[in-house]
Order: C-alpha cells, then structure tokens, then sequence
C-alpha cells in the first residue's frame, strides 16, 4: 500500500481557557464566585476592588482607558455596572457583600462579620450539670461515662450489661452502679435523656410533670403500654382495652403529642446558610421586571494605574505583566457575561411564570429548559448552568430558578398543571380535611378530577410522600 499526503478541512470545537473560565464561573453559585474572586485579587496585581463606580473600556490587551458611565447610571442605581437589559458590557464589576465596600485592595480595610456564638453540646450541657450536683466523685464518673455514651438524640442504646463486660475490672465498677448512675443522669435537668427507647423517653418526661396533671396516669399508661397503638391511631382498640372515654383519649393523645421524642433536639441547632439572590423580582407599572441584586456583584475592576504604565512600555506584549494584565481582563469580561446571562434567563422565567408571583405555588406552569433555551437563543446546557444554585428575590420569598422547572399533566380541556401546582392543591386539600375522616388517595384523585385534572392514585401517593404527608390512617385523630 502507497503511502500518501492528502489535505482535509474540517471544523472542531476547541475550549480556550477563556472560554472555560466563562462556562466555571456561569455554574458555581454566588458564594463560591467570591471566593473566586477573592482567589483572583491574591494572585494578579492587575486586579483591583474599587470603591467608586467606575467604568473602563473593554480593551482586552491594554487594559484600557477609562470610559463614561452614563450607561450603568440609567440603571437608577450607583454602582450597579450592568443595565436591566444586559446590554452592557464593562470592566468594572461591583462587590458588595452587605457592608460597606472596601476603598482599597488591602485586605486588612476588610469587615468581617463575627462568627456566631458557639452553642453548647448535649453532652457539654449534661457535664456542666453534673460537675456542679451533689454526688460523690465515684458516682459523678460513673455518670459521665454514660453522658458519653449517649447518642445524638439522648438515648442510651448500649445495654448497661453489656457496658458493664466492657469495663476494666481494676475500675469496680458494678451493674447495680451503673444502673444507679442512669436514674442520676435520667433526673438531670433535662427529661427524657437516657432513655433507653421511645416509651421510656416519654415516661420520663411525663413523670416530672406535676401530680395533679389532667389525664397524666392514662397518658404513662398509654406510652408505657401501648405505645404500639397509639402510633397506629387504633383509638378505637384503646378506648376498649382501658375502657375509656373519647375525651379522655383525645386529651391524653394532645398531651403525649406535646412531649420530646428526641430530648436532645434542642442542643442539634445548626447554623442558617443565608442565601444571597442572584437577581429581584418587582412588579413595575404592573409588570414584573427583573434587576440583579447588588449584593451579589463583586466590585472589581482591571488595575487603571498599572494598565497605563504597561501601555507605555515597549515589551507590553511579552511581558509576564501583559499576560496577567489579559487575564485580568479577561476575567471581568467572564463575569460580565456571567450576569448577562443569569439576568435574560431569570427574565425569561419570569415572563412565563407570572401566575406564580400573583396566586402562589398553584400558579406555577410546566417549564422545561428546552423552552428557554430557544426563546434566549442559548444552549440548553447554557441555561441549566445558569439556573443551578442561582436564586431570585421575590415578593413570595427566595426561590432556586430551578424552582420553576418541572414537568407537567394534560388535563381534561387539553391544557396542562404543573407537578408543584399539583403537589400545592394536595397541600390544600389536606390542611382543609376532616381530621377525623382524612381524605383518602383515591378520594384525593376523584376530587381532582372534578376540578378537571386527572391524576392517578399512586401519583398522588408519590407526590403526598414528597410532601412529607401521613398515610389516611396516620392522620386520623378523635
């Protein structure tokens, strides 16, 4: 076989690193864009953060001269470098995380915010108690060995036999001690910790409360002995086990509903996560309009000073200054064109999610991001990176852009219903049933088919369990 030289065109899509900085920063939330930023600003000279407004040109290899910024201001707000419609393009960014902007790159001109107060742990707690009682130095070991010994929710779950295997002999420490040091630690100033089960846990709390407490005897008896039945709403099956009355029942019930199946909830308080929205929603001459949140823009900007110094130089395009001063263009570039797109894809939802802003969750429509992605004239990879972990302010509170997203049922006139609008007309009907005759699934169905909107009975068991809502025989009360 010859071997031969032959010329062939073809077309080939290639990532430059430009390109690939753009898609990054498009995707990660806004947290972690600051973050990035705040990489930047450590690493290139050539940014800066900027207290005033300032507008340069986008000359990407020069860094630029400044510009008017007669284009950011008929937005109505300082400091906002980019217009309701996204249609400008600059290299200044702002920043502002809810203080003050910084008037220099110095980090130490920075206001952090002070971290929270630590809260105490349960077993933190349950040590600060027992080293300030009245037990023997014996007794009050022994007892924090058990305070160790506890799980997240308070209980003990370790057989106290077995606890007992488990310690060294030299120690001499005894089951009946052990068994000593629980009914200490169990009459600590917090009822229900050390329990060894469910029926244990409510026992003690019921147990410290007063003796003249209405229908106090028939709730121990009840957590005590017949737990089983009372979780699975057998009222019926009590009231001729214990021979009593209906009200009786029904007040015992409402005072085992108000005890702490989990004693040590209370001590498991995690920090919030605030979320900073992307963009706001307001309604403006009665249409709903969509900014960017100031909040969530850095403020930075290509270092004017040191563009100028390059510029005059004779090597600017050689230079390891010149290839960070392209770099740092290049980046505010990217997040210019990060915020363009979150703005045109979050006015695009809301255009076809106005229902939703006027009447509530039952008001959203089906959407997918095929339909935005043709009305923006995007990727729809695009669009599913610029609405994951983007969120908008709106007067029915903060909500993820992917919240608008979801597919949908046809319903009997040749429309369609959202799955969220479904699962909110199910929130509904549940919060406005009989709580003595709940509603059952397919009764559930057969009223939403009245309403014209066909749906199975096992999806509305798969959207009532997203919901976090009871089956009809856990929901029913006296």
């Amino acid at each position: 076989m010859k071997a031969s030289l032959q010329l062939r065109m073809s077309q080939q899509l290639a990532l430059t690193p430009q390109l690939q900085q753009a898609i990054r920063l498009l995707q990660i939330s806004t947290q972690e864009m600051e973050q990035e930023v705040a990489r930047m600003l450590d690493e290139n000279p050539m940014l800066e953060l900027t207290a005033d407004f300032k507008n340069y040109a986008a000359d990407s290899r020069a860094g630029a001269s400044t510009e008017n910024d007669e284009a950011a201001e008929s937005d109505g707000e300082e400091g906002n470098s980019i217009t309701e419609s996204g249609n400008s393009v600059t290299e200044s960014i702002e920043w502002e995380s809810g203080s003050a902007a910084p008037s220099s790159s110095d980090d130490e001109n920075w206001a952090y915010p002070e971290p929270a107060a630590k809260q105490a742990s349960m077993r933190e707690y349950l040590h600060s108690q027992l080293a300030v009682s009245q037990l023997a130095l014996k007794d009050r070991q022994v007892v924090g060995m058990l305070i160790d010994a506890l799980d997240d929710r308070g209980y003990l779950e370790l057989e106290l036999a077995e606890l007992a295997e488990l310690l060294p002999a030299e120690l001499a420490i005894s089951l009946d001690d052990l068994e000593t040091a629980l009914v200490q630690l169990q009459y600590l100033d917090q009822p229900g910790i050390g329990a060894r089960d469910l029926g244990e846990c409510l026992t003690l709390q019921l147990k410290v409360l007063p003796d003249d407490t209405p229908h106090r005897e028939l709730a121990i008896c009840l957590v005590t002995q017949h737990l089983d039945l009372v979780a699975a709403h057998d009222f019926a099956r009590i009231r001729k086990i214990l021979r009593c009355s209906e009200d009786q029942l029904r007040a015992a019930q409402q005072l085992i509903a108000g005890l702490k199946p989990r004693p040590a909830a209370e001590f498991d308080r995690t920090v919030a996560d605030y979320v900073i929205p992307d963009v706001i929603v307001e309604q403006r001459e009665g249409k709903w309009r969509v900014r960017l949140n100031p909040d969530a823009m850095p403020k930075v900007c290509v270092n004017q000073m040191y563009a100028n110094i390059l510029q005059q130089r004779d090597d600017k395009t050689g230079s390891p200054l010149a290839a960070q001063l392209q770099e740092a263009s290049w980046f505010v570039k990217s997040l210019q064109q990060r915020f363009e797109t979150i703005l045109r894809v979050a006015q695009a939802i809301v255009e076809r999610q106005t229902a939703f802003l006027e009447h509530g969750e039952i008001g959203i429509r089906p959407l997918i991001l095929r339909e935005i992605a043709d009305a923006l004239e995007l990727h729809e990879s695009t669009v599913s990176r610029g609405t994951t972990q983007k969120f908008m302010r709106t007067p029915r509170g903060i909500h993820e852009f992917k919240h608008f997203f979801g597919s949908g049922l046809v319903t009997e006139s040749g429309g369609a219903c959202s799955s969220a609008a479904i699962r909110e007309l199910l929130r509904q009907l549940v919060a406005d049933e009989d709580t003595c005759k709940p509603l059952t699934d397919g009764r559930m169905s057969e009223i939403l088919a009245q309403q014209g909107i066909v749906v199975a009975r096992r999806t509305i068991a798969k959207y009532r369990e997203a919901l976090h809502i009871l089956p009809v025989n856990l929901r029913k009360t006296l």
